[in-house]
């Protein structure tokens, strides 16, 4: 399938193209500001899907809405009846061409020429009116609070919010492009008179603000967001995909002696905490138990052995581990337990302790096992 893509730079037409070639759609004609006008002509000839997506949003001078929103559908829809070409088209509107401004006058001037091309062609269109979209690629100081806000905030600018309680209506540029695709297959959404993509976030600019604050101290505090929650999740990898080239990566604090060290990597208080341990030969590290804490070791690197004795007993039961098989040994709460590395090189052993270190409460005891 031949199928033209307008706007195809933009913001949603990138991050569409990506996931058309990730589906092996691959004759994908992209049309954008620097092709060739004369192009304009052959994809409306081939084209066997349309998706228009080029438009103007923040333009110098406010004509160009008309100009941009409605000249070039009109141009394009030209093409496409000059060529006797109906296949279906779907354009890019939006929620604001309901409201009386020059931008949702443009919008709903492009809509009402789509819907009088279907009329006249009997082609398939497909009116979306999208709300604000967020996600990787929007660019920010531009017209999305949300790419602005990411972009200051993980390069440490501040940001200004006039009204903390303002509520915006989101979707997420993985659920639009998810959409567009189902309307290629023929199974788009259809809401009211228009279509639409069924996921819409509704959150104040405070919220969205607090969250993207929590993302950079999580660096700080070895949080983990609620990834439970969709929109934190789908915010949370928007946010990261602003993140200046040389911050991707940020150090954590190597607890470190003779014997090795040992490095906490997460810490949550709803899954626990995550930490490397890295033993040298020889070493025996542990010969304590707890109450309620219990853990899961995995040796990624080397071989040692897991020992275990229940407090009030004799019996000493022992696991050899090595991370030439990755296996997980559970520790239960009860058991004195201790762990030796047995090789002649550092032993790294991934720990997982299922609440975060607290030491007013630490609930270990030394025993040796």
């Amino acid at each position: 399938m031949k199928i033209l893509v307008t706007g195809a730079k933009g913001f949603i037409g990138k991050n569409l193209v990506a996931e058309l070639h990730n589906q092996n759609y691959t004759d994908i004609l992209e049309y954008d500001l620097d092709t060739n006008k004369g192009n304009l002509d052959a994809y409306c000839k081939d084209a066997e899907f349309i998706f228009h997506l080029a438009g103007v949003n923040r333009p110098q001078n406010q004509e160009e809405f008309m100009q941009g929103n409605f000249g070039f559908t009109s141009t394009l829809l030209k093409n496409l009846k000059q060529h006797n070409n109906s296949s279906p088209i779907m354009i890019a509107s939006s929620t604001q061409a309901s409201m009386d401004n020059p931008y949702g006058q443009s919008k709903k001037a492009g809509e009402d020429l789509m819907l009088a091309y279907e009329k006249e062609t009997k082609a398939p269109v497909y009116i979306y009116r999208f709300p604000n979209v967020f996600g990787k690629w929007c660019r920010p100081n531009y017209n999305s609070a949300v790419a602005t806000f990411c972009d200051n905030i993980a390069s440490a600018r501040p940001i200004q919010i006039n009204d903390r309680k303002t509520e915006m209506n989101l979707i997420y540029i993985d659920d639009l492009v998810e959409e567009l695709i189902n309307a290629l297959k023929g199974k788009a959404n259809k809401k009211d008179n228009y279509y639409a993509v069924p996921t819409v976030y509704t959150i104040s600019l405070g919220e969205i603000a607090d969250l993207l604050i929590s993302f950079k101290e999580s660096r700080l505090d070895l949080g983990v967001p609620n990834m439970a929650d969709p929109f934190t999740k789908k915010l949370y990898s928007t946010y990261l995909s602003y993140l200046p080239k040389d911050k991707f990566a940020y150090p954590l604090k190597m607890n470190i002696d003779n014997r090795g060290s040992f490095t906490e990597f997460i810490r949550t208080p709803e899954h626990g905490q995550v930490s490397v341990n890295i033993s040298k030969p020889g070493i025996t590290k542990g010969n304590h138990w707890h109450h309620t804490k219990n853990e899961k070791f995995l040796v990624v690197k080397g071989e040692g052995i897991i020992r275990f004795r229940k407090i009030d007993e004799n019996d000493i039961i022992d696991y050899r581990v090595t991370g030439e098989k990755l296996e997980v040994i559970d520790i239960p709460t009860g058991y004195t337990h201790n762990i030796e590395n047995l090789g002649d090189d550092d032993m790294i052993t991934i720990m997982w302790a299922n609440e975060a270190f607290d030491p007013q409460k630490p609930d270990t005891y030394y025993l040796e096992v």
